[in-house]
């Protein structure tokens, strides 16, 4: 099938066979990415055993985590491998927006391997030093940026913030900078925070790659389409400038669900810094490629409350040497108060749902 579609590609105009095969391309990438991760886990996972790839678990956190220790982690590199071959493989490499995703997925996921070697094989349990790991990030963010404004800066979106319900753009000029680093280091860090409990993190991930998939393919509201789509032939896709967001939204979902065959509890496998960081701040980038920042805020309210969580335990106990929470992030204070490791995950994907239509909701008003 591999050998088929690379012919049909070559065979023709990549803008041609967009047309066509459009909805196919996408489909497929979803297919090639879930059958990949799943065909390669188990394989994977016994790599990561015979490497002695375990994880280290928290004395301090819930008692029937110790039980955890020992198992793989850094499954985030089947993903981002995963990821990458499929983009490449279905992705336009003719359009720029391409690389920047994949520049964005890949160094952020170095980063958290480079961390996770440190704990795993190094065996220092704190790690890569917060403030390393933000100098990183900020790199990232720091290139990243300036790569996407140079890809924009023909647009409206050029140093300018959309804001949805009312449709206009806030003019930030160049502390568009700062806008950008803060989604960029703050998805990253937080979809890291979230990934505490088996198949907590991955799902949320799924589903606000969906809503970013949906919100490249209508790049409207959904008022609009519906009209257009009523009253005009189908549009002509060969010039569908976020053909490649699709790509990445349907790689992500289907790395991300095979990946959840084997991160289900009980786990067999963890995503490890290197998937968290990774996914986190190509996620981001995909937003701001969209300038749907805000709306992503929303489908990712999940990761974002993880993240509040930290921060204010931090700041209480340095304010007032009392803290809020049993343990932070948030998903271990319902632990300590007795909730089952599957309820928390559970109720925590339901609030992940229902974020995502409220983000869409927003996003197609």
């Amino acid at each position: 099938m591999l050998i088929w579609l690379w012919t049909l590609i070559t065979q023709q105009n990549f803008d041609v066979f967009l047309n066509h095969y459009f909805y196919f391309i996408i489909f497929a990438a979803f297919i090639f990415s879930f059958f990949i991760t799943l065909f390669l886990g188990k394989k994977f996972i016994q790599i990561l055993q015979q490497l002695q790839m375990g994880q280290v678990i928290r004395t301090d956190g819930p008692s029937t985590h110790l039980s955890k220790k020992g198992t793989p982690t850094m499954g985030g590199v089947l993903i981002i491998f995963t990821i990458v071959f499929t983009a490449l493989l279905l992705g336009n490499i003719q359009n720029s927006n391409l690389y920047l995703l994949l520049f964005t997925l890949i160094s952020a996921g170095f980063i958290g391997f480079y961390d996770d070697w440190k704990k795993v094989i190094l065996k220092n349990p704190k790690g890569l030093s917060g403030r390393k790991k933000m100098m990183g990030l900020t790199l990232i963010s720091l290139i990243s940026t300036a790569w996407l404004i140079h890809l924009q800066h023909s647009t409206s979106s050029y140093l300018a913030l959309y804001i949805p319900i009312i449709h206009t753009y806030l003019y930030l000029g160049w502390f568009f900078f700062v806008f950008a680093w803060l989604v960029i280091v703050g998805s990253s860090n937080s979809v890291n925070l979230t990934d505490g409990l088996d198949g907590l993190v991955i799902f949320p991930v799924i589903l606000v790659a969906l809503g970013l998939g949906l919100l490249a393919y209508f790049h409207q509201s959904f008022t609009s389409h519906l009209t257009s789509f009523l009253v005009t032939d189908i549009p002509n896709h060969s010039s569908f400038a976020n053909f490649n967001l699709l790509i990445f939204s349907a790689a992500i979902m289907g790395a991300g669900l095979g990946f959840l065959f084997f991160n289900a509890h009980p786990a067999q496998v963890f995503m490890g810094d290197v998937g968290a960081l990774g996914l986190g701040a190509l996620l981001s980038m995909m937003a701001l490629l969209l300038n749907q920042s805000l709306v992503f805020a929303l489908m990712g309210l999940i990761f974002i409350l993880e993240a509040l969580s930290v921060m204010l335990q931090v700041g209480s106990y340095k304010l007032r040497k009392k803290r809020i929470f049993k343990m932070a992030p948030i998903h271990h204070h319902f632990e300590l108060l007795g909730w089952k490791e599957t309820q928390v995950t559970t109720r925590f994907w339901i609030l992940a749902v229902l974020f995502l239509i409220l983000g869409l909701f927003v996003g197609f008003i």
